[in-house]
């Protein structure tokens, strides 16, 4: 009770979670609405939004407001962000776009939504959330990153690109925001059992594979210890493995290897 009392004056009254509604997003509210946050929840589909947010409700007691909003247009969810009457005290930004396939087969659509997703909205998100944040001498950031953001990965080109990016936002703004008393991490998983994720792997599941609210408890836990955080022990070998001991050339193509039968 007392942890949970300390977070929630740390990061509360609410969190906002982009891509909040299924999977790794639904995990993530759940785990905070546990510890007593009051939560927002962005994404595309009204339904299931409202699905999640109802079940969060009638479980644990909070407050869950939900918005539809495409995630690629950021300066919607600003609209969005200055009608709230509360500050939000933690960001969670869970949302993605992967395109997968050939490079040469991608869209410039498709990468211009990648981009939008992943890199534009979050950054220029950190930057609005922030500010109220340093105000008040408190808050906390989670960008979620990825293993495949760790190098090329063949077949996610722009996906990994994008999940690098993250990683790397997230560690300077950990330092920078520290001494405002905000607790920034970047989250590199590895697969994570969602329903987008076993719709899009056709092979048998990939090792180090973790439960969705698993991924959720460690990102949430790992705030204020550090700018990184790699949830489960073989996925924390593999990010050693590829980024420290194997050569970039053997590492990008161990990842080959491992995207090959993502559609």
């Amino acid at each position: 009770m007392k942890n949970t009392r300390r977070f929630c004056e740390k990061y509360g009254p609410y969190a906002m979670i982009a891509g909040g509604s299924d999977g790794l997003g639904r995990a993530f509210a759940e785990t905070l609405a546990k510890r007593g946050l009051n939560l927002v929840l962005l994404a595309r589909g009204q339904e299931r939004l409202e699905t999640t947010a109802n079940s969060i409700r009638e479980k644990y007691r909070v407050d869950v407001h939900t918005f539809a909003v495409d995630l690629s247009d950021y300066y919607r969810v600003k609209e969005i962000i200055s009608r709230l009457d509360f500050p939000i005290g933690l960001l969670v930004y869970n949302a993605a776009y992967a395109p997968i396939g050939l490079f040469e087969d991608t869209s410039e659509e498709q990468l211009a939504l990648a981009a939008a997703v992943n890199v534009t909205t979050p950054l220029l998100l950190c930057k609005l959330l922030s500010a109220p944040m340093i105000q008040n001498r408190r808050g906390g950031i989670v960008l979620m990153s990825s293993l495949a953001g760790i190098q090329g990965s063949p077949r996610l080109a722009a996906y990994s690109a994008t999940k690098a990016f993250n990683a790397v936002l997230a560690e300077a703004l950990w330092k920078e925001l520290l001494p405002h008393g905000i607790d920034v991490v970047g989250c590199c998983a590895g697969a994570i059992s969602t329903p987008g994720y076993r719709q899009a792997e056709k092979s048998k599941t990939a090792p180090g594979t973790l439960p969705a609210g698993t991924v959720a408890e460690q990102a949430l836990r790992a705030l204020g210890k550090g700018p990184i955080t790699v949830p489960g022990g073989l996925n924390k070998f593999v990010r050693f493995l590829m980024s420290r001991l194997l050569p970039r050339r053997a590492a990008i193509a161990i990842m080959a290897e491992n995207t090959g039968g993502l559609s």
